[in-house]
């Protein structure tokens, strides 16, 4: 065995997830108004199951799905709202990213105007975000990336950085630009 060999190859990222969901249309209605991701298939292999695929737009235009919703109407009725600990759902939550700051505040000020319900809004150190829950329960956490000379230097301290912001109101749209800038490598090299 070559040493190449005896250690994992590192992926690129997370390709796509699948979410059970109770009621497929109710998810449905959530990811493409609330989210804005785009319906691009349906499974059609099993006549009676439903698998619906989604995408984002990246770079280089849509990706064969980012998330697949399959309906499973015996799932448990889903807590009543949203927490980051303690919470009985297997998946914490789901990070949706934004291409731009601009963008972001466009989308947080378009659900406002729809009236929906925000769990929390913070600036991380890598990311400024805005918590809310789909009708399933599952967290979902709005982003757009702050500059990699942000964060790059010490992710460690960028990972553990947290500014709580308001998440109602008008002052949930100010975003403050005047960001810390994480400097040396926090954690010991391997």
């Amino acid at each position: 065995m070559t040493t190449a060999d005896s250690a994992p190859i590192v992926p690129i990222g997370v390709n796509h997830i699948v979410l059970n969901v109770r009621n497929i249309e109710e998810s449905h209605q959530f990811w493409t108004e609330v989210v804005g991701l785009r319906l691009v298939g349906e499974f059609r292999q099993r006549p009676g199951r439903k698998m619906w695929f989604y995408s984002g737009m990246g770079p280089h235009g849509l990706h064969h799905h980012d998330l697949a919703l399959v309906e499973n109407t015996n799932l448990p009725v889903p807590p009543a709202g949203w927490q980051m600990w303690d919470s009985p759902m297997a998946i914490n939550h789901i990070a949706i990213a934004y291409p731009s700051r601009e963008a972001w505040l466009r989308q947080l000020a378009y659900l406002q105007r729809k009236g929906v319900k925000f769990d929390r809004r913070i600036d991380h150190g890598m990311t400024h975000s805005l918590y809310l829950h789909d009708p399933n329960g599952y967290g979902v956490e709005l982003v757009y990336e702050l500059p990699r000379d942000v964060w790059e230097g010490d992710i460690d301290a960028a990972l553990n950085f947290a500014e709580v912001r308001p998440h109602e109101g008008a002052e949930l749209l100010v975003d403050r630009t005047d960001v810390p800038v994480f400097g040396t490598q926090s954690r010991p090299s391997n």
